[in-house]
């Protein structure tokens, strides 16, 4: 019999390990389908972990505003990056905001080892089914069953099934009666619409640009692929596409009609941008490519798309390709203070199980961290209180 049984062995599941650690009354086990912890961990960030950002609000996730901002108040980035500082890890930042470590995953994975060393780990067994006999939790595995007081459901979403992703944790939400948003790709690329089959003559080429979608304006690169598009920018936007346009703005920093103003340059020349981009732009504007002073008022109105080019994508590249789903247990069902469920008492979800889902740059590791700590936190008040 369990105190606790965490399901997922990932950022969320690890954080919160790590912290009930320090209640030493507290029997606490851990199961995974991997048969090592923290398997996407391991591998994110090109194995170095995006672990949070320099900015972080609730701003930068799709998700009930009000409860977004209770959790990440409740353990912020600078507690965590706190934590990390007394445990002997300093993250880097790259690109002026993406906090990494400097080495490899390896050392924040060392961290939740060392802390956790007394918890019990079942690795490389699979979630079969979750039920509750009065006040106990009772759950089957592949290989045997557990029980438990306090259940926690931190299993994740689907978009690393080569790391035994599953829909297991909406499948025991539902089951316990509450609502969900099925899972769906998110941080992934974007497919073309025949309309933009000129942008798969571009593939390799990235430019910065700032895509305005559903009211956010976000702003870094986006790298044009045989598929598609796709790059920081594209990942992060398609976690607020719905369908129809988003907008393109191919400079960001520059005025076109200042660019062009007075110039005898030819368009493509004061553009700043890569000559194929330049060249493909004016083709897909029908401008051709011509001294700025001997431009036609139509050819200074097509130019204007330049920075507000609009961009219906035709669908996505798929869970294969996607960094997060988007979706996961309504938000309305569970306590904002301490993740617990409003319908089952003892059973908590956290990370990306639920229907919170953060931009590219770390937002993800960052929710995962922070709703892990304040489900921790919860159950460990009621045991030294």
């Amino acid at each position: 019999m369990f105190d606790v049984l965490i399901l997922g062995a990932g950022a969320s599941g690890l954080m919160c390990a790590a912290e009930l650690a320090s209640c030493k009354d507290l029997k606490v086990g851990v199961i995974d389908a991997n048969a090592n912890v923290g398997a996407k961990i391991k591998i994110s960030g090109g194995g170095k972990c995006n672990i949070t950002n320099t900015e972080v609000t609730e701003n930068n996730y799709l998700g009930d505003e009000n409860f977004v901002s209770s959790v990440l108040n409740a353990f912020t980035k600078e507690e965590l990056l706190e934590f990390l500082h007394e445990n002997g890890l300093k993250p880097v930042i790259r690109k002026s905001r993406y906090y990494f470590c400097e080495k490899s995953s390896d050392e924040i994975l060392s961290i939740f080892r060392r802390l956790t060393k007394n918890t019990q780990y079942f690795l490389d067994e699979n979630i079969l089914h979750v039920s509750k006999d009065a006040d106990i939790f009772v759950v089957k595995t592949s290989r045997t069953q557990y029980q438990t007081k306090n259940l926690i459901v931190a299993t994740g979403g689907v978009s690393y099934k080569t790391l035994n992703a599953t829909d297991i944790g909406i499948q025991i939400a539902k089951q316990f009666g509450h609502e969900v948003t099925e899972f769906s790709p998110a941080l992934v690329g974007l497919t073309l619409q025949k309309d933009q089959f000129w942008m798969k003559e571009l593939s390799g080429i990235s430019a910065e640009v700032e895509i305005d979608v559903e009211g956010k304006k976000l702003r870094e690169e986006m790298l044009f692929a045989h598929r598609g598009i796709s790059g920081p920018a594209v990942l992060s936007a398609s976690l607020y596409w719905k369908k129809g346009n988003m907008f393109l703005n191919f400079l960001p920093e520059r005025d076109i009609n200042a660019l062009i103003k007075n110039s005898k340059k030819n368009i493509s020349s004061v553009l700043n941008l890569s000559k194929r981009l330049s060249k493909a732009l004016l083709d897909a504007l029908h401008v051709e490519d011509k001294p700025c002073n001997k431009l036609t008022k139509e050819d200074i109105d097509n130019l204007q798309l330049i920075q507000k080019y609009p961009f219906a994508p035709a669908g996505n590249f798929g869970f294969t390709k996607a960094e997060v789903s988007r979706g996961g247990v309504k938000t309305e069902s569970l306590h904002g203070k301490s993740m617990v469920s409003k319908k089952v008492d003892g059973l908590y979800f956290i990370g990306e199980v639920t229907d919170v889902t953060g931009e590219l740059g770390g937002y993800n590791f960052q929710w995962a961290f922070s709703s892990g700590v304040v489900c921790a936190r919860e159950i460990k008040s009621r045991y030294n209180g």
